[in-house]
């Protein structure tokens, strides 16, 4: 198992930024590749951001690539999402996970955090 809590959310004005922090604890950290997913209401959730056991790979949506920044910290076993120039349509509650595959899709992940709001006002 593996627990992971979100941290970090809150309301901001368009055109600021948030970091996000993602504590996981249970099961080595550093096997695992980690996820930024979000979901506004009424949508789908959606892949943000992920990244590679080591860190030396990640990958983002092409709505957040250039603004939204993943990175991880195996020794403090936390992860990260560095949101600049956030947009109102960035609104959302914001999930880690864990997989131990390469993919971007919700069902590969076997563990979730409980999600934190982001909120981006115009």
């Amino acid at each position: 198992q593996v627990q992971l809590v979100e941290s970090g959310g809150g309301l901001v004005q368009a055109g600021g930024s948030l970091r996000l922090s993602c504590a996981a604890s249970g099961r080595t950290f550093s096997n695992y590749r980690m996820g930024w997913f979000r979901q506004g209401t009424g949508k789908e959730r959606e892949f943000v951001a992920g990244i590679s056991w080591s860190g030396g790979s990640t990958y983002y949506a092409d709505s957040v690539k250039g603004r939204f920044t993943i990175s991880r910290d195996n020794a403090e076993n936390t992860v990260y999402l560095q949101m600049n120039s956030l947009k109102p349509e960035d609104t959302a509650v914001y999930y880690c996970a864990a997989t131990t595959t390469g993919s971007t899709m919700s069902r590969m992940y076997n563990y979730w955090g409980q999600g934190t709001q982001v909120t981006v006002s115009s």
